[in-house]
């Protein structure tokens, strides 16, 4: 009777044991579901590149939830409404001299968008890391914007068409309407 209970006790045990494994298991993978379901929805096309760039989806994965808590940590504000009109102005000004110097324009509109970047409290020091950062808040123009700067480094060599410097001007502008708004496009969306 002694052994029987013992063995009694001991399946039981056995059970109780799978069981919690089995639910451990089941929660981790939803927990997997549920972040890879996030962070797609709120990355876009970005989470593809990412995870492309990264080889897989669980390291794509953590390289955007690190992105998320870095830009979570920054000091990022709006923009005077002073400084609003300032870089309106800038682009107008920039864009003007598109037709007689597209080369210098798209230069300067490159400098505009990380201007009004590092305004906003983003750091601008490195470009992918910009890039990045942007991605967070941005993730429907950061493409836009990946092209715009490739085209600015390639007039260096001269390997930029007039329609590549046009299509860099219209990517740029995309991130700077976006950038002078009061709050990011992904903070509007989730605030609503």
């Amino acid at each position: 009777m002694h052994l029987n209970l013992s063995t009694t006790n001991l399946v039981i045990a056995l059970i109780a044991i799978t069981l919690v494994v089995i639910i451990t298991i089941a929660l981790y993978q939803n927990h997997r579901r549920n972040t890879a379901a996030h962070l797609r929805e709120r990355f876009g096309s970005e989470y593809d590149r990412t995870v492309l760039e990264h080889g897989s989806e669980s390291r794509a994965q953590a390289n955007l939830a690190a992105r998320e808590s870095r830009v979570e940590r920054l000091q990022l504000r709006d923009l005077t409404p002073t400084e609003r009109e300032r870089s309106l102005a800038d682009w107008q000004s920039i864009q003007s001299r598109f037709v007689d110097h597209p080369k210098g324009a798209v230069i300067e509109a490159d400098e505009l968008v990380s201007s009004l970047m590092n305004a906003r409290g983003y750091p601008v020091a490195d470009f992918d890391q910009r890039a990045a950062d942007i991605s967070v808040h941005y993730p429907r123009v950061v493409e836009s914007y990946r092209s715009a700067h490739a085209v600015a480094i390639r007039l260096n060599s001269d390997d930029a068409t007039t329609e590549d410097l046009r299509g860099a001007m219209i990517q740029y502008r995309t991130l700077f309407d976006e950038l002078l708004q009061l709050r990011p496009s992904g903070q509007r969306e989730h605030a609503a």
